[in-house]
């Protein structure tokens, strides 16, 4: 197990790192022309943010006691295989039918059918994520996400708030 974890921590750094390096090839600071941070600043920041919580991992590995205990038993396997083949389809769904789709169904299936919570948990998580995806990216900081086929329905809030 804590091979595992070294090892994993080691390949996210090194992701992490990479990046970082591709984020600095546009402004990571504030953006004084557009009011805004620049293009690279939120893949460079969270990506530091990933590197520095993989190093606290590995700094942990190192520090902690070999077990015996296996990285993955049957049932966690076909966990981790069941919502990798959902963020698979829902990424091939993006293009189709939208972010603000896509995403919403990917976070009913996973809270409600593949984690049993509650109904009232279920909707305000599955509502609330595009609205404030919507808020966030298109209105606050002018990044259009993939809408698909749903592009239509986002005239009327193009024309209130652009």
């Amino acid at each position: 197990m804590l091979v595992a974890d070294r090892v994993i921590a080691i390949a996210i750094m090194g992701l992490s790192a990479y990046f970082m390096w591709h984020a600095v090839a546009l402004p990571i600071g504030w953006n004084g022309m557009t009011g805004g941070p620049g293009g690279g600043a939120f893949p460079f920041w969270l990506s530091l943010i990933m590197m520095l919580s993989a190093a606290g991992i590995l700094v942990r590995s190192l520090g902690a006691e070999p077990t015996d205990q296996k990285f993955f038993d049957g049932v966690m396997l076909r966990s981790v295989i069941v919502v990798v083949v959902a963020l698979f389809v829902t990424i091939g769904l993006i293009p189709v039918v939208g972010a603000y789709v896509a995403i919403p169904l990917f976070i009913f299936w996973y809270i409600r059918i593949f984690g049993g919570h509650s109904w009232l948990l279920t909707a305000c998580l599955t509502v609330g994520t595009p609205v404030f995806l919507f808020f966030f990216f298109e209105v606050t900081l002018k990044i259009l996400l993939p809408k698909g086929i749903t592009e239509p329905w986002f005239f009327p809030l193009y024309a209130m708030f652009f």
